[in-house]
This record gives structure tokens, sequence and C-alpha cells, in this order.
């Protein structure tokens, strides 16, 4: 069976990720879910580092320039940390990862898309970053790398809102 694959239809264009639901199914089903209860629609990147990534999901960046922005859990709560030996995939260029608090089993709604090769972030790298990746872009890196470039505040938000329209995800 195939892996799903999440269509993100942003106001600076769309791009496509393969979902990893055979290498890490509790992350992934928790990212198909929340797009499939349509959670995503609406909100706005909120962080956006060049040359690190960009960071999406935040229940509260519905309204782009909340201050609670980056603040928000997931409807679904907490997700367990999913570090299968099997399946150590790098935070690379174009890989989505889950964001966390930093600590254990933190993670839920919110994500980030690597822009680079983020390997200290691994969670079978040593120090305290632990973020495993569930998925890739396929196509449309050029949006990912538009997004990367929007100009940012002190505090890494998007001077000019980026809003995530839609995702679908497809089986």
């Amino acid at each position: 069976m195939a892996n799903p694959v999440a269509t993100f239809e942003t106001s600076l264009g769309s791009f496509s990720a393969e979902i990893y639901q055979d290498k890490m199914p509790v992350t992934a089903g928790n990212f198909v879910k929340l797009a499939k209860m349509g959670f995503y629609d609406g909100l706005h990147f909120h962080r956006i580092i060049q040359n690190f990534m960009i960071q999406f999901g935040c229940e509260f960046s519905k309204d782009a320039n909340s201050p609670r922005c980056g603040t928000g859990n997931s409807p679904l709560g907490n997700v367990q940390d999913e570090h299968p030996p099997a399946h150590k995939i790098s935070n690379e260029p174009g890989t989505l990862s889950m964001a966390n608090t930093g600590r254990p089993n933190s993670g839920g709604a919110q994500f980030f898309i690597n822009t680079v090769h983020n390997d200290r972030l691994d969670w079978f790298s040593p120090g305290p970053s632990k973020h495993p990746v569930f998925g890739k872009v396929t196509t449309g890196m050029d949006v990912v790398k538009k997004i990367e470039t929007t100009q940012t505040d002190g505090s890494d938000r998007p001077r000019t809102p980026v809003k995530m329209i839609k995702v679908t995800v497809t089986e």
C-alpha cells in the first residue's frame, strides 16, 4: 500500500509531500487525522528562519498577529515520541519533522519543514533535540524556498503573513 500524499495549498503556491505512514505510523497518522479534520486549513506559518526551517500548525495562528502564535496544542492531544530503530530518517532538506517543546512526548500539531540538512535535530543524534521526520516534499520545493525567504520580524514571524489555505491528504 502506498503512503498518503499531502497537498499544501498556500498563499504563495502549492507543494506536496509523501507522508511516511509506513515508517512513522504514530506521527504520520496524527498529521493525517488533523489534516482530514481541516485543522490546518486557514492557519499561518508562524516561524520562519532562513537556512533552517519553516514552522506551521499552531491553532492560534489563524490570526497571524496573535501573540499566542507558536504556543498552541493539538485538539488530539500530544503524540508519543516515535523513534523506530529501523527508520533513522534524517532532517534533510524538504523533510517534515514534528515540532515539540523539548520534553518527551510533547509533539502534537506543529511541525516544520527543513530547508537545509539539520542532522543535529535527528532523534538519533547526540544532544537534546529529538525531532522525528514523518514525510518529505515531493513537488513544489520552490514554494517552500519562497516561503523561507519571506521577510520576518525579530521573533522570526513573517512580516507578510503566509496562509495555509488548505491541506488535502490522498491515500
